[in-house]
C-alpha cells in the first residue's frame, strides 16, 4: 500500500485493447513497513496500481486533479469525482434514504432550480418536501406559502428552530448555516430568498429541522447553562457480496445551542458521549448503537442500489464503486425511544474521526488501535478488489474437474475472469462446456501419474497454452498435479510433499519422526499407525496399534470405509469387507480408489474434531479458519454437523492453527490452500489427516460468506505465483451451524419435505444455506453426504436453534438422526 502526496508521482497511460481506459502508474510514494517505518520511494521503471482510492479533498485544485486521476481506469477505484457528488448532495441522499432506506433524516423543505435527473420524478417522502423552481427571481409569493406551511407542519414535532442553507457540490464544506427560531416566518423567509440568488443548476436551498439536544436524565440533577449535543459519526464499509458492515462509531459532543461540526469537537465512543449527556445503562446503549448500526447500513445499502443504475460514465469509470461512507447522525427522542437521524453522508470525514480517536490510543494501546481500526473493512475490501485486478484475464489449468460440489469454481472462474483450460477423463463432464479448452486424458491410474505428467505437459505445450499456473482442488488429482507444475516450470508445493499428505500413513509416520527443531515439534501431534496391505499385516498392525482404532483406506475421501475398530476380529472383518467391496474406481468413483484400496490402522484419540483451512505462501502462515465438527455416528465417521467460527478458547484455537500449519511444514507443503483435519485432546491437537487442497463439503462457501475470504481465489493467486493479501485476524461477521443430510437417513424427507426445489426455495429466500454435495439420491452401503443444511445466526444459540427448528420442521431430525446430539457439542 503507498501513499502519494502529490499528484505529480501518478501518471495515466493508455491501455492496450481498453479503449477511453488509462492505467495508473506511480513513479514516487511514501511505502510502510512493520515498526513504524516509512520510506519516500522512486520507482523505475514505475509500478503499476492495482486499486486506487483518491482523497477528493475541500480544495478546489487537488481536489479536481484527483478527480481527473481517478476516472476511467482499469484498476479499481473506491472513489471518484461523479460519485462524490451524488454522495455530497444532501436533497439527494436524504431523498433516497426516507424512500429506499427506510432512514430516519430531519424533516425537509427544499427549494430546487432545474435540479439533477435523479431527483426528478421521485416520489415524495413524509416530511421532505420537494420545490421545484421556474427561475431565481419572483418567487416571493410561492416561498412564502411554502415555508409558512412546512413551519406550521407536524413533520417538525415539538422542533423548536430551524435551519436554511445551501446544498449542492459546490457548497460542501463551505456554505453558512443560518437558524431561526420556528416561530419567525419573515427571517426564515427572507434567508431563503436570499440564498436562491447564488443558486446555480442542480443546487438547492433547503429548510430544515434542528432537534434539540436529548434532554436525559441525570444523576446529579439538571446542570446549569445549555444541554450537550451529540453528533454521531459511523464508517460503514462494502464487503465481500456488496453487503454493507459498521465499522466504527464515534461521537462529537458540544453546546446544544450551536452547530456541532466534525472539527470543532474531539472525538469520542459512543459509550463515553452517551454517559456524558446522563445514559450509561448498558442496555439502553447497545440499543442505540444497533439502531445506527441499522440505519448505517440501510445508508450504504441504499446508495449501492442507486449506483448500480448508473452507467460507467455517470460513475466516473467502470470500475469506479463507492467502498466506504460515513454518516452523521443526530440523536432525537421520537416515540419515547432514542432515534439516530440521519443528517448526511460523507466520503471521508468519518473516517478521519475514526482515525483521530484511534490516534489517541495508538501510544499506549496499539493493540487496541489495531484491533479496532475503523479502516480494517475497508482495507479488506481495497485488497480483495485488487487481488481481483490481478488475476483477471490469468490463464490456468485445472487438473480434474470433480462432481457437483464443485460446480461454484466455474461460476467464480467466470466472476473473476480467469481463463480455465480443463484436463478431466470423463469426455462428457459438465464442465468441458464451461473452459477455453478442454482437455480429455484419462487419469483415473494414478500409479501412472509420473509418465501422464509428462504426456499432458506435451500435450499442453502442443497446444501452445502461455499458462500462469496450475491446480487442483480434486483429491486424486493433487500429486499428478504437483508433477505437472514440475514439468512446466510453475509454482506448486514438491510432488514428494503431495506424496506425503495424499498417503496417510506415510503422513503419520513420516511426522512421528519429526522431532524438531523447531519445537513443538510436528511428532506432537503425529498418531501411531499401521499400513495394511494383506491379512498378514493386519495381525501385525493389532500388536503395534493400541486398541481401539481407526481403519481406514489409505488414500481415500469422504470417510468412505472408515469405522472404528475395537479388537483384533472386527479389524479382520473389516479388512477382508473392504478388500472385497471397494477394489478400483468403478466401485466408488472419486473417493481415491485409482490409487489402489491399501489400508491402514491407526489409534483412535478421544476428543472434539476440528477443521483447520489455511493458506500457506512461501512456506508462511497467510490465514487460518477454524471450524468445530459435531460428533460422527459411530461405529463409522461420516460428519454429522458443523459451525463456524470455532468456540474453542483463543489459546486451543491458536494451538489447533500452530498443529496444522507444523504438519503442513513437517510434510515439505510450503504454497497452497491446505485442510488438516485435528482432534483436540486433553494432551492437546492430534492430527486426523491433511488433505493438500481447498476443504471440502461447505468450507469454501462458509469462509466466504463469515470472512469475506474466497479460498479459492487465495488458492488460484499462489497457483499463479502471487501472494494473497489477506486478514490476519479475520473477524467473522456472525455464526454458521450446519447438519449433513445422508440418503440412507432422508430418502423420505428429501423426497418430499426437504425435496431439493424446497432446499433451494429457502436458500433463495436466506432462510438456510444449502450446499449440495452429490446429484442423485442413490442409498448404498458406503455412503457420502447428499447435501449439508446450515442457518445463521449473530450467536451459536440462535444459529443452533434456528437450525434444529429447520431440522425438525423439515422431517430431518429423527430418532435414528438425532440432530440436538449432533448439535450438543456447539453449546
Amino acid at each position: 500500500m503507498l501513499l502519494c502526496l502529490s499528484p505529480a508521482w501518478l501518471m495515466k497511460v493508455p491501455a492496450p485493447g481498453q479503449p477511453g481506459e488509462a492505467a495508473l502508474l506511480v513513479s514516487k510514494a511514501v511505502s510502510f513497513h512493520p515498526g513504524g517505518l516509512t520510506f519516500l520511494d522512486d520507482f523505475v521503471p514505475p509500478r503499476r496500481a492495482t486499486y486506487f482510492l483518491a482523497g477528493l479533498g475541500l480544495g478546489p485544485s487537488r481536489g479536481r486533479e484527483a478527480a481527473e486521476l481517478a476516472r476511467d481506469l482499469t484498476c479499481p477505484t473506491g472513489a471518484s469525482a461523479e460519485l462524490a457528488r451524488l454522495l455530497e448532495d444532501r436533497l439527494l441522499t436524504r431523498q433516497l434514504l426516507a424512500q429506499q432506506g427506510g432512514v430516519a433524516v430531519p424533516a425537509t423543505l427544499a427549494f430546487t432550480y432545474k435540479p439533477p435527473g435523479l431527483l426528478r420524478g421521485g416520489d415524495s417522502s413524509p416530511g421532505l418536501r420537494l420545490v421545484e423552481l421556474s427561475g431565481k427571481e419572483g418567487q416571493e409569493t410561492l416561498v412564502k406559502e411554502e415555508v409558512e406551511a412546512f413551519l406550521r407542519s407536524e413533520a417538525l414535532g415539538d422542533v423548536l428552530q430551524v435551519a436554511v442553507k445551501l446544498s449542492g457540490w459546490r457548497w460542501r464544506g463551505r456554505q453558512a448555516l443560518r437558524l431561526h427560531p420556528r416561530a419567525e416566518l419573515g427571517a426564515v423567509v427572507n434567508t431563503v430568498l436570499a440564498l436562491l440568488e447564488k443558486l446555480e443548476e442542480e443546487e438547492s436551498v433547503l429548510v430544515e429541522a434542528v432537534y434539540p439536544p436529548v434532554q436525559l436524565p441525570c444523576s446529579d440533577g439538571p446542570s446549569p447553562g445549555p444541554g450537550l449535543a451529540v453528533r454521531i459519526c459511523a464508517v460503514v464499509c462494502r464487503t465481500q457480496g456488496d453487503r454493507p458492515l459498521l465499522s466504527k462509531v464515534v461521537c462529537g459532543v458540544g453546546r446544544g445551542d450551536r452547530p456541532l461540526r466534525h472539527h470543532n469537537s474531539l472525538p469520542r465512543t459512543l459509550e463515553v458521549a452517551l454517559a456524558q449527556c446522563g445514559l450509561g445503562e448498558e442496555a439502553q446503549v447497545a440499543a442505540v448503537r444497533q439502531r445506527v448500526k441499522a440505519a448505517a447500513e440501510a445508508a450504504l445499502t441504499a446508495m449501492l442500489a442507486l449506483e448500480a443504475g448508473l452507467s460507467a460514465e455517470q460513475r466516473g469509470g467502470r470500475r469506479a464503486h463507492t467502498d466506504f461512507l460515513g454518516v452523521d447522525f443526530a440523536l432525537t427522542a421520537a416515540g419515547g425511544m432514542l432515534t439516530p437521524v440521519a443528517l448526511e453522508l460523507n466520503g471521508g470525514l468519518c473516517l478521519e474521526a475514526c482515525g483521530a480517536l484511534e490516534g489517541l490510543w495508538a501510544a499506549p494501546r496499539l493493540g487496541l488501535a489495531a484491533d479496532e481500526a475503523a479502516a480494517a473493512p475497508l482495507v479488506e475490501t481495497m485488497l480483495r478488489r485488487s487481488a481481483r485486478c490481478l488475476m483477471e484475464g490469468k490463464q490456468l489449468l485445472v487438473v480434474g474437474a470433480g462432481g457437483v460440489s464443485k460446480k461454484f469454481v466455474w461460476e467464480a472462474a467466470r466472476d473473476y475472469g480467469l481463463q480455465l483450460h480443463l484436463v478431466e477423463s470423463d469426455p462428457n463432464h459438465f464442465a468441458s462446456q464451461l473452459v477455453q479448452t478442454f482437455i480429455h486424458f484419462d487419469m483415473t491410474e494414478h500409479r501412472r501419474d509420473e509418465e501422464n505428467a509428462r504426456l499432458l505437459a506435451e500435450l499442453v505445450r502442443a497446444r501452445g497454452l502461455k499458462l500462469d499456473g496450475c491446480f487442483s482442488y480434486w483429491d486424486d488429482c493433487l500429486v499428478l498435479t504437483a508433477l505437472l507444475c514440475q514439468e512446466l516450470g510453475l509454482p506448486c508445493s514438491p510432488p514428494a510433499a503431495m506424496r506425503l499428505a495424499k498417503k496417510k500413513s506415510l503422513t503419520q509416520l513420516h511426522l512421528l519422526r519429526h522431532h524438531g527443531p523447531p519445537w513443538p515439534a510436528p511428532s506432537l501431534h503425529a498418531v501411531p499407525c499401521c499400513p495394511l496391505e494383506s491379512e498378514a499385516d493386519v495381525e501385525r498392525a493389532v500388536h503395534q496399534v493400541p486398541l481401539p482404532g481407526v481403519m481406514k483406506l489409505e488414500f481415500g475421501a469422504g470417510a468412505v470405509g472408515v469405522r472404528l475398530v475395537e479388537d483384533a476380529p472386527q479389524c479382520h472383518e473389516h479388512f477382508s469387507r473392504i478388500t472385497r467391496d471397494l477394489q478400483g474406481e468403478a466401485d466408488h468413483p472419486g473417493i481415491g480408489l485409482g490409487w489402489g484400496n491399501a489400508m491402514l490402522l491407526m489409534e483412535f484419540v478421544e476428543g472434539t474434531e476440528h477443521d483447520v483451512d489455511l493458506v500457506l505462501f512461501g512456506g508462511r502462515l497467510l490465514a487460518a479458519f477454524v471450524s468445530d465438527n459435531g460428533p460422527t455416528r459411530l461405529p463409522g465417521f461420516t460428519e454429522t454437523a458443523a459451525c463456524m467460527p470455532t468456540g474453542l478458547a483463543p489459546e486451543q484455537e491458536a494451538q489447533m492453527v500452530q498443529a496444522a500449519f507444523r504438519c503442513c511444514l513437517g510434510c515439505g507443503l510450503l504454497d497452497g490452500v491446505f485442510n488438516v483435519e485435528l482432534k483436540l485432546t486433553g494432551a492437546g491437537p492430534r492430527l486426523i489427516e491433511i488433505n493438500p487442497r481447498m476443504g471440502g463439503f461447505y468450507l469454501r462457501d462458509w469462509i466466504l460468506e463469515l470472512y469475506g475470504v474466497d479460498l479459492l481465489l487465495a488458492a488460484v493467486m499462489v497457483a499463479c505465483g502471487l501472494r494473497p493479501a489477506l486478514p490476519t485476524r479475520p473477524r467473522a461477521r456472525g455464526h454458521l451451524m450446519g447438519v449433513m443430510c445422508l440418503v440412507s437417513q432422508h430418502l423420505q424427507a428429501l423426497s418430499s419435505t426437504a425435496s431439493r426445489e424446497t432446499l433451494q426455495a429457502l436458500h433463495d429466500r436466506g432462510l438456510l444455506r444449502l450446499n449440495l454435495l452429490e446429484e442423485a439420491l442413490v442409498p448404498g452401503e458406503y455412503e457420502e453426504p447428499y447435501c449439508s443444511v446450515a442457518c445463521a445466526g449473530s450467536s451459536p444459540t440462535e444459529a443452533r436453534l434456528r437450525l434444529l427448528g429447520l431440522c425438525q420442521g423439515l422431517g430431518i431430525d429423527g430418532p435414528s438422526y438425532p440432530v440436538a446430539h449432533f448439535l450438543s457439542h456447539f453449546k
